[in-house]
């Protein structure tokens, strides 16, 4: 995911720069960060050794798919339905970060 995440950063940077509005730049560029942001998180999710965060992981990486590749979509082919999808990926994500603190309280007692 970091890779990809990296990947798909530069060729915004460097292959959609000059074909994107700079409203849509922005919002491909909101879709790289959420993805590279949570890409830490899945990596330290996975060096874990204390929690099950098997849940977590898969909210966070359901919400990295359809919050920012949705994003990713939306901006090149301009298809407003993908747009529609963001929000599914979003309260992923969130579902990820409270399911992290459920576990880590759940188990702490």
């Amino acid at each position: 995911m970091g890779a990809l995440g990296v990947a798909l950063g530069a060729f915004g940077a460097h292959g959609l720069k000059q074909i994107l509005t700079p409203q849509l730049l922005e919002t491909y560029k909101t879709g790289i960060l959420y993805h590279l942001i949570h890409t830490v998180v899945l990596l330290a999710i996975s060096l874990n050794t204390k929690y099950n965060l098997s849940l977590p992981f898969y909210f966070i990486l359901a919400g990295i798919i359809l919050f920012s590749f949705s994003l990713y979509i939306y901006t090149i082919s301009g298809i407003t339905t993908f747009a529609m999808i963001t929000p599914i990926g979003g309260v992923s994500l969130i579902l990820g970060w409270i399911s992290i603190i459920f576990v880590v309280i759940k188990n702490s007692k």
